[in-house]
């Protein structure tokens, strides 16, 4: 796939990434891998490249959810108060007057299946510029801290009323930890990366990953990009299900393939075929997935993968409910990380891909467009 290698080699040089890890594979094996740029100053990238991979860890929290649902254990309809009193506490934010947050109980009960879909009334401070500024006046420190204190985000609506992105996820990972008794680090290498074989995905960074590990850059004015820090805190109060995992292209490509595979990988089965389809269908009915619109250029800008077209949320994924021309197809499930980590599976197609880098703002619209240039190169290669 010489065309794919040119491709970002040629992204690179035209600044639209300052390096690229990228992978295809199938149910059977990874079919391809490419790297472009520097990782970091004097050090090319490889295949084994370490990623801050951010929001990809929402799909492992939701799939240990998942586990515990197929065991029986849990339920997506469980009231999350139920297992963790402490949510009770949660309130809506309705608005602030005079610099003060104006607070109200919840209407509605939030549910597992809220946490996992982003339809719980949570909404990053990135997409609602009502957040920051309860966040300024509680004092209230963001997700990315690993304090307990930062899960009291108020609810931006209440659940079950929209889709919109935030901590939920987090939450989940709570409930992880009360349900089964072990730590969500513990949950995760025991019940998933160990028996799918990912030594490279992890809470922390281990002595062999270190110097494997990228450094991030934000875009500059002049489209050049400088140094930048942004990492989840080590040892924190709490590992994030939203955001805490560190990965590469070779570990996550082999999650993918689980799915591609029907809730199994090499003869070790995660989730039963039932459990699989039922956690990869559309979980929010008539609600749709669409434009974050962004109040923190530096973080994001305004971010709608595919416009225009149908997308729901399965219990780990967006999930497009219809095919685009060329490219995926209906029932496909994707989602990124902040630093511009992306990655999708199409099951109809048996195809799994991911294009990976640490650069700010996420959905910057020159890598967006090197994203579908991608995922269509792809497809022209497995046709």
């Amino acid at each position: 796939m010489t065309d794919l290698d040119a491709l970002l080699e040629k992204a690179v040089a035209d600044r639209e990434a300052p390096f690229l890890v990228a992978m295809t594979g199938n149910s059977d094996g990874m079919t391809w891998s490419g790297a472009a740029g520097q990782r970091s100053p004097g050090a090319d990238a490889t295949t084994d490249t370490v990623f801050r991979i951010f929001s990809m860890t929402k799909a492992i929290g939701s799939t240990a959810a998942m586990i515990l649902i197929d065991r029986g254990k849990l339920s997506m309809d469980t009231e999350v108060e139920a297992v963790l009193p402490d949510f009770s506490r949660i309130q809506v934010l309705e608005g602030i007057e005079g610099g003060k947050p104006i607070l109200r109980a919840p209407r509605t009960k939030a549910t597992v299946r809220h946490l996992a879909t982003h339809t719980s009334g949570f909404v990053y401070e990135f997409w609602n510029s009502m957040i920051p500024s309860y966040m300024e006046i509680a004092g209230h420190p963001t997700i990315i801290s690993g304090l307990n204190a930062s899960l009291h985000y108020p609810l931006a609506f209440d659940p079950g009323e929209r889709w919109d992105y935030g901590i939920g996820i987090d939450w989940l990972g709570k409930v992880v930890e009360a349900v089964d008794g072990r730590s969500i680090d513990r949950f995760c290498h025991d019940e998933i990366f160990g028996p799918l074989s990912m030594p490279d995905t992890g809470f922390e960074v281990s002595a062999a990953m270190k110097d494997r590990l990228a450094s991030v850059r934000a875009r500059g004015e002049d489209g050049s990009f400088v140094d930048f820090e942004l990492s989840p805190p080590a040892n924190p109060e709490f590992y994030g299900m939203g955001h805490a995992l560190y990965s590469t292209a070779p570990d996550y490509l082999r999650f993918l393939r689980m799915f591609l595979n029907r809730g199994e990988l090499d003869g070790q089965r995660i989730l039963s075929e039932g459990a699989l389809d039922h956690m990869l269908a559309n979980q929010i009915g008539d609600l749709r997935v669409g434009l974050m619109k962004t109040v923190a250029p530096p973080v994001t800008a305004d971010t709608e993968f595919f416009p225009g077209r149908e997308k729901t949320h399965s219990f780990g994924f967006m999930r497009m409910e219809e095919d685009v021309p060329g490219m995926r197809r209906a029932g496909s499930q994707s989602w990124a990380g902040v630093l511009n980590s992306h990655f999708w599976f199409d099951p109809k197609t048996d195809v799994a891909g991911l294009i990976m880098t640490q650069m700010l703002p996420f959905a910057d619209p020159a890598f967006i467009r090197l994203y579908e240039r991608f995922e269509a190169g792809v497809y022209d290669n497995a046709a």
